[in-house]
């Protein structure tokens, strides 16, 4: 995490923060308090979907991502802090998403973020994103560490020590595709459009997905990396050899491909509940938090909530909309490390790449010099 700044500790105090989120397609903007004692409410949460400027591509493209961002972030802004019924003189500090995610759309949201701290003697707060997905428990149950965390996006199948804000041990990672971007791709190759996540889940929910026999990546494996790289082959193989679908096949198909990533998931996550369990053994009851865009998945969310109660654990997950990237979880990790004397200077740059866990070595077969972000 950033350290150019030196923490200075400030009194237990309530805090009201800003926070700005343009890391891939959504341009979004919430104002967040913090109370004294730790506790989080949600005043604003404005989000803007850019997906309709992105779907006749297939994918987000970041030139367009960016220019979206530009054409109507102030405008977020404005409606986040009216909505939040504030004045700029009763924000403690603005908060935007520094990284990891695409160069372009981050730099209007820090340019943003900085303009508006400078221009209103308010503190700047660089936040990252995976930070910001694995705090946001704490804003909507109060959820403070230590505990587990699983965050699966479009970019990112990570399990994560929640040592403390600001300090994450990084237990496992995918050594190869992410699980949101298998989801998309398999939306892609069955027609049905983006975004995958939500799409897939729709047409599983009429599935047989004992069909189609697909493969549980990484099973039995004793550490607890990921790999989807192959489910989403045998996906394509299938597509290929039973082409042309009928909707039936595309059910069936989604129903499976969702099973299988829900069933290696709770394998992996099994194996990283035992190797966190004596890390975790002072807290009264240990805690898996699932968080990103993929906990979102209703099937995934009911697997890893039997996994944690077979394992005497507790599942935290954030509403649906706050798996999702929003501006509201940006406000809440600024406002945690806020509260923890935290500030950056305004020459923090966007990082396209930046891991929680620095010091985590490669996962084999990731392909990667250097730790996954």
């Amino acid at each position: 995490m950033p350290a150019d700044c030196p923490d200075t500790p400030l009194p237990a105090r309530e805090r009201i923060v800003l926070g700005i989120e343009t890391s891939c397609d959504e341009t979004a903007a919430a104002v967040v308090l913090r109370t004294a004692d730790g506790r989080g409410r949600i005043l604003s949460n404005v989000v803007r979907s850019q997906w309709e400027k992105h779907r006749p591509y297939g994918g987000v493209v970041p030139e367009i991502a960016a220019r979206a961002h530009v054409e109507c972030l102030d405008a977020i802004v404005r409606q986040a802090v009216l909505e939040a019924g504030i004045d700029w003189s009763g924000l403690s500090a603005v908060a935007a998403t520094a990284g990891p995610g695409l160069a372009g759309g981050l730099i209007v949201g820090l340019v943003t973020a900085k303009t508006l701290a400078l221009a209103h003697g308010l503190d700047f707060l660089a936040v990252n994103h995976l930070e910001a997905h694995a705090l946001t428990v704490g804003l909507t149950e109060g959820r403070a560490p230590p505990y587990l965390v699983l965050l699966m996006s479009g970019g990112h199948t990570q399990l994560l020590l929640v040592e403390e804000v600001g300090r994450y041990a990084r237990i496992a990672t995918t050594i190869d595709d992410a699980l949101g971007e298998a989801f998309d791709k398999t939306a892609t190759l069955l027609g049905l459009g983006q975004p995958g996540g939500p799409a897939v889940e729709r047409a599983a929910a009429t599935g047989n997905p004992h069909r189609f026999r697909l493969p549980r990546p990484m099973l039995g494996r004793d550490d607890p990396n990921f790999s989807f790289a192959g489910l989403k082959t045998a996906v394509r193989t299938i597509v290929a050899a039973a082409a042309p679908l009928t909707a039936t096949d595309v059910a069936d198909l989604c129903a499976a491909f969702q099973l299988a990533a829900a069933e290696s998931l709770g394998d992996r996550t099994r194996r990283a509940m035992a190797t966190c369990a004596p890390r975790l053994a002072g807290t009264e009851t240990p805690t898996l938090v699932i968080a990103g865009g993929v906990a979102a998945n209703q099937a995934i969310r009911q697997t890893l909530d039997r996994l944690a109660q077979s394992s005497g654990w507790r599942l935290s997950v954030p509403p649906a909309p706050l798996c999702t990237d929003n501006a509201a979880m940006v406000a809440w990790a600024g406002a945690e490390r806020h509260a923890r004397g935290h500030r950056d200077p305004f020459d923090a740059p966007a990082r396209a790449r930046w891991p929680l866990d620095p010091a985590a070595k490669p996962a084999l077969g990731s392909g990667r010099l250097g730790p996954k972000a």
